[in-house]
């Protein structure tokens, strides 16, 4: 299959101005196939060759300004166009195209619970080809006309307000100009929530199994958007620039969100069925206000090549988190960023397949898919909050309306995007661009403390990178009124580094900490009597951002063999029954168990490692026995039963249908603790399947098929390798949760024979089934747990000779890093 390149797509940008689509599809024609009719009026500029992009099942008739085109000369989903003369021109296409279940194109599923069918489009990068017929890349924008013919019972959504016109058959309004890759549509008996908000329609809807779970949220989700929507019309000059804004939560979908200008697509795990934190609300909230800043950064504008994609996904990620800072009852967000979402750009950054957050140049389509990633979001979004923290918010926002104004419904480069900052600043923001958003690597912050005179101190910060950072740095003492069991601030310094002389602090506190406030993105390490103190005090710190800075310095000495992972354990022991922030305690107990207990200790200290955490949980438990904090309790209870070595406890959990003093057992604690007993060889095929009969939905399908491959037979193993690398029927989602339940650190033994054949089945199964099932296949799939340099150099011998697809090839680097870093961990 073609990849799109950008000297091709530069190349046809300068041939074609796209002025309009007329989309036709028919979703009446069976389970595997629906009719894909397209007509595109375009201009060329001058008499040329070209291509249009096309993915189908049956290619059944093209015409070029009435003249047939041959369909046997699509090739490589791309039918050429010769012979073009300069002036109008008029494309019909009419194919047949494939329902997928990767989550790619047009995704068809169709509900266990009650037999429902619904079906929506992902057409991000170039899988709008699996759809209709198209110029496809971002910069050859149109207006879209669409209309579907779909079953009696469905209704239809898409970009742009549709009209029901009887017999199945609905028509989009006229979408303004967007480009290819934004076009949507969702189709099904949909549960739908209605409202209005300053005179746009405001529409909410799932799956109809889900609705009861979805009309308890609906205010809150509405009252979300209408805050996030208000606070955009605040910094925005450039209004909405659509005729309505729908939220549509939809199965099976790869990504968090996307956002289709007037139809933001969801993975609908965010309808909770069972009881959630209210981090977990936070989070939900930041995607709703992610995907909302991205109908201005994205949407009104778009960048014109791939290698800006950050233009796209860095501005929503920290407008998402600022905004809802800002205008909702969520106020702490920068602290979940600092402690979840930054160590993903942190560990990204650090490994071979690192690149800048702006590339010079990204070859092709393929190549782009793999930059959603940790750096053009956690990272990128952590270099727009230095720069804002540099340049001054007031700067910043103007320099952001120069740009809307500049270059709306059209394309922008980062180029442009400096041009307009310039405009409002007499900072030199060239150079910051160059410095932070060329480059690449993590920079490390270390201080020294040097007395002076007269029991006074001076600060030198040893700075490893390149970039310039502006910083604050925390000065505390011990508060002597409560027998210095809690930290206070007596000064936060401003600081610019690198320094031009040593900075004076007066005397020496008792902690002294660099980045305070978390508004760079670097590392940080700790003085030898600041670190003392984060030991016996971090959680009498008084911010929760300024412990997030704590934690997350912690977790990277840990990551580069610093710190040992069991002090880090330790650590958590003594601080986490003390902590008041959920998404602390989340972050840390995830790193605790997902890394530390997991991968870094060794084989020998993890049953220690595993009792500390449980104790750890124990504790917890113990601590919200009052009922006050359920949020911290549901926490303790899922890392309990995540990290038992025993089923005594957990299995009479499940019995009893809930923990005694709660909370009850809902669907998805109820799935946690069988997978657990599965890990544990405590249940068995018939529990399994009693439990699904008990919750027959999409997600006890998952829960089902994650128990099944974590049984520790050689029986249960060999069908769930054969169910992910064979027979090619699993959809994104069961493929993912056999993978998830597949390897298991109690069962390394067990599965050592299927090591050395994941990379050759991987490798065959990416290049069947495409990119999104090998990037699950090597994030899920990959043998983790096998922390031994045999494992290492299979990887590097897959590498080197099997020429994986760019999709798995990504991965299979990252977690071959990952396998790496582990093992110098534990030798260290």
């Amino acid at each position: 299959m073609s990849v799109l390149t950008r000297d091709e797509a530069q190349t046809r940008a300068k041939l074609l101005d796209v002025h309009h689509y007329a989309i036709a599809l028919d979703l009446t024609t069976g389970d595997e196939t629906f009719t894909s009719r397209t007509v595109v009026r375009f201009t060329a500029r001058t008499q040329a060759d070209t291509f249009v992009e096309l993915k189908p099942a049956e290619l059944r008739e093209a015409t070029l300004d009435g003249h047939p085109l041959d369909p046997e000369t699509l090739e490589d989903n791309r039918l050429p166009l010769k012979g073009l003369t300069a002036g109008e021109h008029e494309l019909h296409i009419d194919a047949v195209m494939r329902y997928s279940r990767t989550g790619e194109g047009m995704h068809r599923f169709t509900d266990p619970t009650d037999g429902e069918t619904y079906v929506y489009t992902q057409l991000f990068m170039d899988d709008v080809q699996r759809v209709f017929a198209a110029f496809d890349q971002p910069d050859l924008k149109a207006t879209f006309d669409l209309s579907v013919k779909a079953p009696a019972a469905w209704s239809v959504l898409a970009n742009g307000i549709t009209t029901d016109l009887g017999d199945g058959h609905w028509q989009a309004a006229t979408t303004p100009r967007i480009s290819t890759y934004l076009v949507a549509v969702a189709a099904g008996p949909w549960h739908s929530v209605r409202t209005e908000h300053r005179g746009l329609p405001f529409g909410i809807h799932c799956r109809r199994s889900l609705a009861p779970y979805l009309d308890p949220d609906a205010d809150e989700i509405f009252e979300i958007t209408r805050q996030c929507y208000d606070r955009y019309h605040e910094k925005f000059e450039e209004p909405y620039p659509f005729d309505s804004y729908d939220q549509a939560f939809v199965p099976e979908f790869n990504a968090g969100a996307m956002e289709n200008p007037g139809l933001v697509t969801f993975r609908d795990e965010f309808v909770y069925r069972s009881a959630v934190t209210d981090t977990e609300r936070q989070t939900r909230a930041m995607v709703i206000a992610h995907e909302m800043a991205h109908m201005w950064f994205g949407d009104l504008v778009t960048l014109r090549w791939w290698d800006d994609i950050w233009l796209n996904e860095s501005f929503a990620e920290y407008m998402g988190y600022q905004t809802l800072t800002e205008a909702t009852r969520f106020t702490d967000t920068w602290v979940d960023f600092g402690v979840m979402r930054k160590g993903w750009g942190y560990d990204a950054d650090q490994r071979p397949s690192t690149h800048p957050v702006a590339p010079e140049a990204v070859d092709d389509t393929a190549s782009a898919l793999l930059n959603f990633d940790g750096i053009s979001y956690a990272k990128g979004a952590s270099a727009l909050r230095q720069l804002v923290t540099w340049l001054g918010e007031k700067d910043f926002l103007a320099g952001i309306n120069t740009h809307f104004a500049r270059h709306r419904f059209a394309n922008a480069t980062l180029a442009d995007f400096i041009d307009s900052l310039a405009s409002a600043t007499e900072r030199d923001v060239h150079a910051w661009a160059d410095a932070w958003l060329r480059t690449t690597g993590v920079d490390t912050l270390r201080p020294v403390v040097t007395p002076g005179e007269e029991g006074t101190y001076t600060l030198h910060v040893e700075h490893k990178g390149s970039r310039p950072h502006r910083i604050a740095v925390g000065l505390y003492d011990l508060d002597v009124a409560d027998e210095g069991r809690h930290l206070v601030l007596r000064e936060r310094l401003d600081l610019d580094v690198p320094q031009s002389t040593p900075q004076p602090i007066g005397k020496r506190p008792t902690l002294l900490l660099l980045n305070d406030g978390d508004l760079t993105y670097t590392k940080v390490r700790f003085d030898p009597e600041s670190f003392k103190a984060i030991t016996e005090t971090l959680s009498g710190l008084p911010s929760p951002l300024t412990r997030a800075v704590v934690w997350n310095a912690l977790r990277d000495a840990v990551r580069d063999g610093e710190l040992p992972p069991t002090a880090y354990l330790d650590a958590a022991r003594t601080h986490l029954p003390h902590e008041t922030d959920l998404a602390l305690v989340q972050g840390v107990l995830a790193f605790a168990s997902a890394y530390v207990t997991d991968r870094y200790v060794t084989p020998e200290q993890r049953p220690a490692a595993l009792a500390t955490l449980s104790s750890l949980c124990r504790d917890l438990i113990r601590r919200t026995e009052d009922g006050d904090n359920p949020g911290l309790r549901l926490i303790a209870v899922r890392h309990c039963v995540n990290a038992a070595a025993h089923p005594d406890t957990i299995a009479a959990w499940l019995a009893d249908g809930t923990v005694p003093g709660g909370p009850e057992l809902d669907p998805e604690l109820r799935w946690r603790v069988l997978a657990r007993l599965a890990v544990l060889g405590a249940t068995d095929e018939d529990a399994i399947a009693a439990e699904l009969a008990r919750d027959p939905s999409a997600t006890g399908q998952e829960g089902a098929a994650r128990c099944r491959a974590a049984l520790p037979t050689e029986e249960a193993k060999a069908q769930a390798w054969e169910a992910m690398f064979t027979r090619d029927d699993l959809s994104n989602y069961l493929f993912t949760a056999t993978a998830q339940g597949f390897w298991q650190p109690e069962q390394t033994e067990l599965v050592r024979q299927y090591v050395p054949r994941y990379y050759e089945d991987a490798v065959a199964l990416a290049a069947r089934r495409g990119p999104a099932i090998a990037d699950a296949a090597g994030r899920w799939a990959f043998p983790d747990y096998a922390i031994d340099e045999d494992n290492q150099a299979l990887g590097q011998a897959c590498l080197r000779d099997a020429d994986p697809i760019p999709a798995l090839r990504r991965k299979l680097v990252d977690q071959l890093d990952d396998l790496g870093r582990a093992l110098r961990v534990r030798q260290s």
